[in-house]
């Protein structure tokens, strides 16, 4: 995620944080019959037993970072009703007498860990002001990571056999092949991680959450960075808590007005403008997988990738890579230029019948341990869209939406044609619980959008329409990656830390270049 060598290196300007419990709450508006939550005490202490991922267990051994339980309930319909745990590690302003309060982070996916991307980010803000002003504040949302009860839908040796299945059959039986995987899938999710908490995991109960969490840790208002999927928590937070925002810096964003469908759609074109630029680049490299003609990438990359639909490659350690894997690990090397030579580096690999850089970037994605165990990401990013989204239960629609998609990413076409089977969604086994609508801006305080030109994940129109709904400013970011804010650039970064702090908006219209 955010966390890089630099970044996840434990601080040395700070003595070790001793173990204290602290009753800060309630602060601010609180719900009625949310008291106790909102006054609960938090028990601080070392973050080691919170780490269940592998690069987790490094960076939680920061000593000078600190963690705790925040408990919640379960159904907010009942809050005297049972109640689950979020993990949440906190980084203290190392300048106390400046402290404006909490900045609570996100980074998205819907799935990923705001903790670890919290640790991350420490080596970032060291000597900013954001560090200087702010605890820095990241929470695994419910069922991610350290919070218990987990999301937990497949076991590791059965994430790899799905993995190995493409599904590119269309024809009938291929279909209901792969609709009645699609439906085990959500009945294994609810057997596995109970369908009470399976129907209370999506946005409309995170920002609850994130509600409780602020009043606990003793802050009147909430100062937010949301990164990617973090900026639909955000929008939804400022729908239902707007008088308790104080800022709230959203990076990366979804279009809150699209449906399911169009937004599957503008994310396909994202990822082929990015696979495009790829393409450019890699042209002028000494040695490209894809050729020195940008305008053949997309025909070379088929060539490499179709063929393992039908005969996945050699991974190594027994592991073959299918077509869906290689496909992902571009994905995901897309994200990031700094991944475009590895990406690069894996095709040639490719072309020689080896899938081992390949299948090392798409365990990545999908959260696979060294031990082939799986972190909660793909469950929880399954699990949280399902009950977000619109279904989409139509086959006719379906297969539209899947020559759409084709249309506009051609890179990721299999060359079987477009496929009318219903996804996971449309059999899962619990109600849908997310607005379709834009929110609404309200009582809400000035906000702020930044856009990259070139993201392939949330396209850039979509941080535009974002910032309009919610009636707060933009800062454009000319760039190919996906986010920009506390990535290196100090024009992105001034803009967003001068607002964090001070609540100044950049001048409209403010671009930044890479």
């Amino acid at each position: 995620m955010l966390c890089g060598a630099v970044a996840c290196t434990p601080s040395n300007d700070q003595q070790p944080l001793q173990p204290r419990s602290e009753t800060p709450g309630p602060a601010g508006e609180v719900p009625a019959g949310l008291e106790a939550f909102h006054g609960q005490t938090l028990d601080w202490g070392p973050c080691a037993e919170y780490a269940t991922t592998e690069s987790d267990s490094q960076s939680f051994a920061d000593r000078t970072i600190e963690c705790a339980r925040v408990t919640v309930p379960r159904d907010y319909a009942d809050p005297a009703g049972e109640t689950i745990t979020l993990g949440v590690l906190r980084k203290p302003a190392s300048d106390p007498e400046q402290r404006i309060g909490s900045l609570l982070v996100n980074p998205g996916g819907p799935g990923a860990s705001g903790m670890s991307s919290a640790a991350g980010l420490t080596g970032v803000t060291r000597d900013t002001e954001l560090g200087e002003k702010f605890d820095l504040v990241g929470f695994d949302p419910r069922g991610i990571g350290a919070s218990e009860p987990q999301i937990r839908c497949l076991t590791g040796p059965e994430n790899d056999a799905d993995r190995l299945d493409s599904d590119a059959d269309n024809s009938p039986a291929g279909v209901a092949e792969t609709e009645a995987e699609n439906r085990e899938y959500g009945q294994s999710c609810a057997q596995r991680t109970g369908p009470e908490l399976l129907a209370n995991v999506g946005t409309r109960d995170v920002v609850r959450d994130l509600d409780v969490l602020r009043s606990a840790l003793g802050d009147e208002k909430l100062t937010f960075l949301g990164f990617s999927y973090g900026t639909r928590i955000g929008a939804e937070y400022a729908e239902q808590f707007p008088r308790n925002v104080r800022a709230m810096l959203l990076d990366g964003a979804i279009d809150p007005g699209q449906t399911t469908v169009e937004s599957l759609v503008a994310q396909g074109a994202g990822f082929q403008g990015a696979f495009d630029a790829f393409a450019r680049w890699c042209a002028d490299q000494e040695t490209c997988a894809l050729g020195a003609d940008p305008g053949r990438a997309v025909a070379e990359f088929q060539q490499l990738t179709r063929p393992l639909v039908d005969r996945p490659a050699d991974a190594g350690d027994g592991r073959r890579l299918s077509y869906t894997d290689a496909t992902t690990a571009a994905i995901q090397a897309l994200y990031a230029q700094e991944l475009w030579g590895r990406l690069n580096v894996g095709l040639r690999e490719l072309s020689q019948g080896r899938g081992q850089l390949l299948m090392q970037l798409a365990d990545v994605y999908y959260g696979r341990q060294s031990d082939g165990s799986y972190s909660t990401v793909t469950d929880a990013f399954n699990a949280i869209r399902c009950v977000d989204d619109q279904r989409v239960r139509d086959r006719a629609e379906v297969r539209e939406a899947d020559r759409r998609y084709r249309q506009v990413a051609p890179f990721l076409d299999d060359g079987r044609g477009a496929n009318p089977a219903l996804d996971q969604c449309a059999f899962w086994p619990v109600p849908v619980t997310g607005d379709p609508e834009p929110p609404e801006a309200g009582d809400l305080p000035p906000t702020l959008v930044v856009s990259t030109t070139g993201d392939p994940a949330t396209p850039y129109e979509a941080g535009v329409e974002l910032s309009k709904a919610l009636g707060g400013g933009l800062v454009t970011f000319e760039g190919t990656q996906h986010t920009a804010f506390l990535q290196g650039n100090d024009c992105v970064d001034e803009a967003g830390i001068r607002y964090l702090v001070d609540l100044e908006l950049p001048e409209p219209g403010q671009r930044c270049t890479s």
